[in-house]
C-alpha cells in the first residue's frame, strides 16, 4: 500500500528534523513553499541559529498547471535525483547536491541555492553573467559525452537508458513541442493579437516536414542522458557560479535537444527585449551580449566536447578521421532546428515564457511573439542546411531587422 501523500509546511519540518548530519537536535526550524513551477511542491527548510538551510522538492502526482485532470507518474521524482547524482558525479560545481531521495514520498532533498537566482529572472532583469557560456558549455559537453556511446561503454549505457524511460513526461515533449503548436489545439495559448500568424503556422507543410524531421529525432534518437528541459528556468545563477536544476524530463534522447533548449531561451529573451529594454541603444547593446552568448555557449560546448573525445572517446571505430567533425556538424544542425521548435512552441503553445507574457505594453508584447515566432520558424527551415553557428546568429540577426522594416 502506498504511503505517499503531499507534505504539508509542518510535515516537511519534521521530515527535515530526521535527515542526519543537517540541522541540530531540537532548533528551531521554519518552512517556506516556494514552488513556483508546474509539477511539483518545494519547500525551503531553514534552521533560524545558524542560517542552514535545504530543499525538499516533491513531486505531484498531477500536473499543477492543469490540474488532477491531469496525471503524471511519480517516478519522475526518482529519475530526476538519479540524473542530478550522476550530473553531479560529472560537473561537482554545475548541479545542487543531493543529500536523499525518498521513493514513498517521491521527495528529493538538495542544497539549497538562495543566494542563485533563476537565470530567467536575470535576463528579464538585464543582467550579464560573463561565466555562463563557459558553464553551461561544460556541463552540457561533460553530461552529454559522457553518457554516449562515445564516452561510455556501450552495454552500460544500455542498461543506464532502461532506468530513465520516461514516457509520461517524454509524452508532454512530444505533444507540446513537436505537435500541438502545428495545429489548431485545445491546449494551445494563443493571443488574439498574433492568431494570424498560429493560423499560418497550421496550413504550412514545408516546416511541417522539417518538425516532422526534428519528431522522429525526439522519438527514437537515444544519443545520451539529456536533462530534458534545459531552460534558463532551470539554471539557478549569479555571476561567478551556475547550478541546473530540475532534470525530471531527464532520458536519453538526441544531444541537441538540450544545446536548443539553451538557445532557444536565449534568443527568446533577445525578442523580449522588445519590452524590457527602455530605448534603442540600450535595447541593442542587451541584445549584442545575448548573441555573443548564444555563440559561446556553443564553442564552448564543442571545444570541451572534442577535447572528451580525444582524450576519452571508447569505441575505436568513432575515432576514425572526419567521423568527429561529421557527427559535430550534425549536431549542430540537430541543435538549430530544436532551438526554432523550442521558441514556436513558447509563444503558441501550453506554456509560455516570462520573457515575453509578462511585457505589459501589448504593441510590445505582440512585436515580441512575432519575432520569436519569426525566428523559430527560420531555424526550423533552415536547420539541415546550417554549417557554422555563425549562421544561427545570422538568422536571428535578420528576422530582428526584418521586424524593425529593415532589408540586409
Amino acid at each position: 500500500m502506498s504511503t505517499y501523500h503531499p507534505l504539508s509546511e509542518a510535515q516537511a519540518i519534521e521530515y527535515a528534523r530526521q535527515i542526519p548530519d543537517l540541522f541540530q537536535p531540537e532548533s528551531e526550524l521554519t518552512s517556506q513553499e516556494i514552488g513556483d513551477g508546474n509539477l511539483n511542491l518545494v519547500f525551503r527548510i531553514s534552521e533560524k541559529t545558524s542560517g542552514k538551510s535545504i530543499i525538499l522538492k516533491q513531486a505531484l502526482p498531477y500536473a499543477k498547471v492543469v490540474g488532477e485532470s491531469w496525471p503524471l507518474t511519480l517516478d519522475r521524482a526518482r529519475i530526476e535525483s538519479e540524473a542530478l547524482i550522476i550530473e553531479e558525479g560529472l560537473v561537482p560545481d554545475l548541479v545542487p547536491h543531493v543529500y536523499a531521495y525518498d521513493a514513498d514520498l517521491a521527495l528529493t532533498v538538495m542544497e539549497d541555492l538562495s543566494d542563485h537566482i533563476i537565470m530567467r529572472r536575470g535576463l528579464i532583469e538585464r543582467n550579464e553573467y560573463p561565466l555562463f557560456a563557459e558553464h553551461i558549455g561544460r556541463f552540457m559537453a561533460n553530461t552529454l559525452f559522457f553518457t554516449s556511446d562515445l564516452g561510455k561503454n556501450q552495454q552500460e549505457k544500455k542498461i543506464q537508458q532502461g532506468r530513465f524511460i520516461n514516457p509520461e513526461l517524454c509524452k508532454i515533449t512530444e505533444d507540446l513541442i513537436f505537435d500541438d503548436p502545428y495545429r489548431d489545439a485545445d491546449t494551445n495559448s494563443i493571443e488574439d493579437q498574433i492568431r494570424d500568424a498560429a493560423e499560418q503556422l497550421w496550413a504550412d507543410s514545408e516546416l511541417h516536414l522539417e518538425v516532422a524531421i526534428l519528431r522522429q529525432k525526439f522519438l527514437t534518437n537515444a544519443q545520451a542522458l539529456l536533462h530534458g528541459d534545459l531552460h534558463t528556468g532551470s539554471i539557478f545563477i549569479k555571476p561567478d557560479s551556475t547550478k541546473v536544476i530540475d532534470p525530471e524530463f531527464a532520458y536519453y534522447g538526441p544531444m541537441g535537444f538540450d544545446i536548443g533548449a539553451v538557445l532557444a531561451n536565449l534568443i527568446l529573451n533577445f525578442a523580449g527585449q522588445e519590452g524590457w529594454s527602455q530605448d534603442h541603444e540600450s535595447r541593442e547593446a542587451f541584445r549584442a551580449y545575448l548573441l555573443k552568448t548564444v555563440k559561446e555557449v556553443w564553442t564552448h560546448f564543442e571545444t570541451n566536447f572534442r577535447a572528451l573525445w580525444n582524450e576519452h572517446g571508447v569505441d575505436r571505430v568513432f575515432q576514425t578521421p572526419g567521423y568527429q567533425d561529421h557527427f559535430l556538424k550534425n549536431l549542430l544542425q540537430d541543435t538549430v532546428g530544436f532551438t526554432g521548435a523550442k521558441m514556436v512552441r513558447r509563444i503558441v503553445g501550453l506554456a509560455h515564457v516570462a520573457d515575453i507574457d509578462k511585457i505589459e505594453d501589448n504593441a510590445a508584447r505582440e512585436r515580441a511573439q512575432r519575432l520569436a515566432l519569426a525566428i523559430g520558424t527560420s531555424c526550423i527551415r533552415a536547420n539541415r542546411q546550417v554549417t557554422s553557428i555563425d549562421e544561427l546568429i545570422a538568422i536571428v540577426t535578420k528576422e530582428s531587422a526584418v521586424e524593425r522594416g529593415f532589408v540586409l
